[in-house]
């Protein structure tokens, strides 16, 4: 036997060194990880098993638009997403900085008293280009 062996536990590595004694060391488990799953492209070849490739999400969306899919038909094109819980943050629209205020007039959001000063200011045409940039307004062209 060597001066050194190692048993291995669930949870922890234990390393016996004759000479100093047991030494444990804990074996790093990620949740999100299944602990059976064996990557395919590695150590297939000489199990005598096919190697298979891994497509990437461009080589997925490519290879589903030549499928004739019906309208209704589930694909990563398809996919949406959940609304979310958290409320929308609201930007100055002269600034881009956080705004805390809109102005009652204009509708114009704005995050400083000179940024107020400043939309005060603004003739009407103006104030509907910024209000069509951030899509607030319905405007029939």
């Amino acid at each position: 036997m060597s001066a050194n062996a190692e048993l291995v536990n669930e949870n922890k590595a234990m390393t016996i060194n004759t000479s100093t004694g047991p030494i444990e060391t804990s074996i790093k488990h990620f949740p999100f990880k299944a602990p059976r799953f064996i990557h395919s492209g590695t150590g297939g070849a000489a199990a005598g098993k096919k190697n298979r490739t891994w497509k990437n999400l461009k080589q997925i969306l490519s290879s589903e638009r030549t499928l004739p899919w019906q309208l209704n038909d589930p694909n990563y094109f398809s996919i949406d997403a959940l609304t979310s819980f958290k409320p929308v943050k609201k930007y100055s629209d002269i600034s881009g900085l956080p705004a805390n205020y809109t102005d009652p007039q204009s509708k114009l959001r704005f995050s400083t008293t000179e940024e107020f000063a400043y939309i005060r200011m603004l003739p009407s045409d103006v104030i509907l280009g910024y209000l069509t940039l951030r899509k607030a307004t319905n405007v029939v062209t």
